[in-house]
């Protein structure tokens, strides 16, 4: 039996999702703030400490403890809860911050526990617990870089990630090995083996182009991979917009222009 609010919901678009969570009478969802789109007349809103999964049976020095490990993870201090306090069933929606997709985790199927990117994380079940993952190896905190510090959601009711670019999930077996780009992971549930390994050899290194280490993922568990770190997009784009090209301004600069497929 869960013991976190039990939600419905609807994801729509392709793209640029946004989901839909159906709320009875007294349900409560919990988001991220800046993540809420629209919801229904008899919902209200609460901004609160943390995640609001010890509000009744915490003290208010764990309560801080818990808001102030969220900001090491570059969280934000506060969420907002979206209570249904009317008679009749209720709907509240929340969007992605950028294109991608959408991810439902159901924590009661997965073990009680899924290790993320620390800004995975849109919103869940009221009760779903949000904090944080340190690894203890040395080499994952010494180099690590996105890897060393993770979020956790732990509880038994719904949670959903948000990923760039394709998601895919992948099954894998006891003892069974992913590598990966870091910043290509969207999440892993607690039975997965989590390291960084150096790449190795001083080509790789030095005009590889990947970086110096990678992850490592061992099985048993599922593994949740995007193809587009929002990161990495959002280096090529600084990248774009603050490089002038040295045939700017020239016939031939536009006709090349034209050709990779940046028009005039």
């Amino acid at each position: 039996m869960r013991k976190n609010h039990e939600i419905d919901y609807k994801i729509y678009g392709e793209e640029m999702q946004y989901v839909e969570i159906e709320l009875d009478p007294q349900e409560t969802a919990i988001a991220e703030p800046g993540a809420f789109m629209m919801m229904d007349d008899g919902i209200q809103m609460e901004t609160m400490f943390g995640d609001g999964s010890q509000q009744n049976n915490s003290s208010i020095f764990n309560k801080l403890l818990n808001a102030g490990k969220r900001m090491l993870v570059g969280e934000n201090l506060f969420m907002t809860a979206f209570t249904n306090v009317s008679h009749g069933i209720k709907q509240v929606s929340f969007a992605s911050p950028y294109p991608g997709k959408i991810v439902p985790l159901d924590l009661l199927e997965l073990g009680g526990k899924v290790i993320c990117q620390k800004d995975a994380f849109l919103c869940a079940a009221k009760g779903v617990s949000i904090g944080i993952e340190f690894q203890r190896k040395l080499g994952t905190g010494l180099f690590g870089g996105e890897g060393f510090i993770m979020e956790k959601l732990e509880g038994d009711g719904l949670a959903f990630l948000h990923a760039s670019g394709y998601v895919q999930q992948k099954q894998l077996a006891s003892g069974e090995l992913l590598k990966i780009d870091t910043g290509c992971i969207v999440g892993f549930t607690a039975t997965v083996d989590y390291d960084i390994q150096f790449v190795g050899g001083i080509k790789n290194t030095i005009f590889g182009g990947e970086g110096l280490f990678f992850a490592s993922l061992r099985g048993p568990g599922k593994v949740w991979i995007q193809s587009l770190p929002v990161s990495r997009l959002a280096a090529r784009i600084l990248a774009y917009g603050t490089y002038k090209r040295k045939e700017e301004g020239s016939i031939l600069g536009g006709l090349g222009n034209m050709i990779d497929g940046d028009g005039w």
